[in-house]
């Protein structure tokens, strides 16, 4: 494979591993599988989760739901409903199964006089992340907003979702389980309240750390994470996956080296890898980990060695000296993202290690 400038490598292998893994859980725990596609936003990725059943999904924007809606009949988009987007609403409901979320008495009312063609609504739950969503005690809302849904001529109630967003705040498996203990049972409050007059309801939980690290999900009938797919370097220092499980680098020249500042220059900058950052360790804020490269991809993170300084083009690399000493202009090297949703949102195309290049969805 001829690499001559930034790109996004996608390890299939480790990808379709960890979209069993997932679906498997959901099995086990007889819940149904609506993965959210902002992660991978790939058609071609898409098919290999038809591939282990899955028939709906979730979007986060009405132009994703569109380019989607190629492949896919059944999909939510899980971001608040921007009622300025009348006509692709009515377009994409006249087409598919259309699901929107809505959290406030202002927006269902505003939609319900512009909807032209049947949908369903899910209603947003705050279970403490303070995002978006009705508080899960404000019933007062919530009965407010059912009303307007239950009187509408083209609205169809479906159910309450959440995302509890906060767990990307934790440190640790115990502080996952922690945090996951207070949520479930907040949403399942709402769920106990609601659910004598919408027997059919469902309830959707969806976030990657404490998806991939809990094990009671009693009470939850859907689950809806997904950064899973590909994983980075903040879920694994959550403690939601190893750096085995991490299903795509970003491929980098090394245009310079400074061997007085024990410095690597690379082309990749915060236009590829965004400027996500976190602590790591000792290092201070990092935005990317240096992988060691292996003939069949990539494996362990190069101790001592992380992107410290981004700027648009330009990528900095602090590394040891002894590791220095392996690298010369014209090299490529393997950087583990922060963050990968945004760094596939940056990228926008995937290519395999055997050099296939995967789309993309390209809007906004």
């Amino acid at each position: 494979m001829n690499i001559n400038k930034p790109v996004l490598l996608i390890d299939e292998e480790k990808c379709r591993a960890n979209i069993q893994r997932m679906a498997s859980l959901c099995a086990e725990k007889k819940m149904s599988f609506r993965p959210h596609f902002k992660t991978h936003q790939s058609l071609a990725v898409g098919k290999w989760f038809k591939e282990v059943g899955v028939s709906k999904i979730a979007v986060s924007s009405l132009s994703m739901a569109e380019y989607f809606s190629k492949e896919w009949n059944d999909i939510l988009v899980a971001f608040p409903t921007n009622i300025l987007e009348d006509e692709l609403i009515n377009h994409l409901a006249q087409r598919i199964h259309l699901n929107l979320l809505v959290e406030s008495l202002e927006t269902i009312s505003l939609l319900a006089d512009v909807v032209k063609f049947p949908l369903t609504i899910y209603v947003e739950i705050d279970t403490g992340y303070h995002r978006t969503g009705v508080y899960f005690n404000d019933y007062q809302v919530i009965d407010n907003i059912l009303e307007v849904i239950k009187n509408a001529d083209c609205l169809s109630f479906e159910g309450f979702i959440t995302h509890s967003g906060h767990s990307y705040d934790c440190l640790g498996k115990e502080e996952v389980l922690s945090l996951h203990h207070i949520n479930k049972n907040r949403f399942l409050q709402v769920k106990s309240r609601y659910i004598a007059d919408y027997p059919n309801l469902i309830i959707s939980y969806g976030d990657t750390p404490t998806t991939s690290i809990a094990d009671d999900f009693d009470g939850v009938d859907e689950l809806r994470p997904g950064n899973f797919v590909c994983y980075d370097v903040t879920q694994v220092q959550i403690g939601s996956c190893d750096f085995n499980q991490i299903a795509v680098v970003l491929a980098c020249p090394v245009v310079s080296i400074h061997n007085e500042r024990g410095e690597i220059i690379i082309y990749g900058g915060s236009v590829h890898l965004s400027k996500d950052s976190l602590k790591w360790q000792d290092k201070g804020v990092i935005y990317g980990l240096l992988a060691e490269k292996t003939e069949e991809g990539w494996g362990e993170p190069i101790e001592n060695a992380f992107v410290y300084s981004l700027s648009q083009e330009h990528g900095k690399i602090k590394i040891n000296e002894s590791e220095l000493l392996k690298y010369k202009v014209g090299q490529i090297v393997y950087i583990y993202p922060i963050h990968s949703c945004l760094l596939i949102s940056s990228m926008r195309g995937f290519t395999t290690l055997t050099g296939e290049i995967l789309d993309v969805y390209r809007g906004l």
